[in-house]
């Protein structure tokens, strides 16, 4: 790709995509697998749930054709934490707004309270979002209000993301630099 062409923003969430959680003992009945860090020694004191999160993840996500950026609550601790666990550089953060009267007006519509900012960030730039709470009224809202292409990739946050998960970011990613 030329230096001219603009990748698409892969804005993605830890908590239900990195780290899967809210499995029942039937589909783990061993519990998640523990992971050891892309780089280095496990870091000293750090999250316990940052062994779930499996380090082949910093090469799947690096491999498809976007731009990454953490739209997480964990902010720049997924600089921290995150991306070294899974052997990437740092990525650029969402900071997310104070509360404010439109954000009740979104959680009375059912609009999830991360869905203005990204459409906000992205600013008419094609995007997909990576996240477990996605929902319908999410799309809609993101389709009437956002002139860019998108995809809001919602991923089962007992498993994380899988296989499947990659293939769909990939084909979207691919069919919008017109491959």
């Amino acid at each position: 790709m030329t230096g001219s062409v603009r990748l698409p923003l892969l804005f993605l969430d830890v908590d239900g995509p990195l780290i899967p959680f809210g499995a029942t003992p039937r589909q783990h009945p061993d519990g998640y697998p523990a992971y050891e860090p892309a780089r280095g020694p496990r870091p000293t004191g750090s999250n316990p749930l940052l062994s779930r999160i499996d380090p082949a993840h910093g090469r799947r996500l690096a491999a498809l054709p976007c731009e990454l950026v953490w739209a997480t609550t964990w902010m720049d601790d997924a600089n921290e934490c995150v991306s070294p666990w899974i052997g990437l550089s740092r990525l650029p953060v969402v900071v997310w707004p104070e509360p404010s009267a439109i954000d009740d007006q979104d959680e009375r519509e059912g609009i999830h309270w991360k869905t203005r900012s990204l459409v906000g960030w992205a600013a008419g730039r094609p995007f997909a979002w990576v996240d477990d709470e996605i929902s319908d009224i999410d799309r809609a809202w993101v389709s009437e209000h956002h002139r860019g292409r998108a995809l809001l990739h919602r991923v089962d946050p007992s498993r994380g993301l899988v296989e499947t998960d990659y293939a769909a970011l990939n084909e979207w990613m691919l069919e919008i630099h017109g491959l």
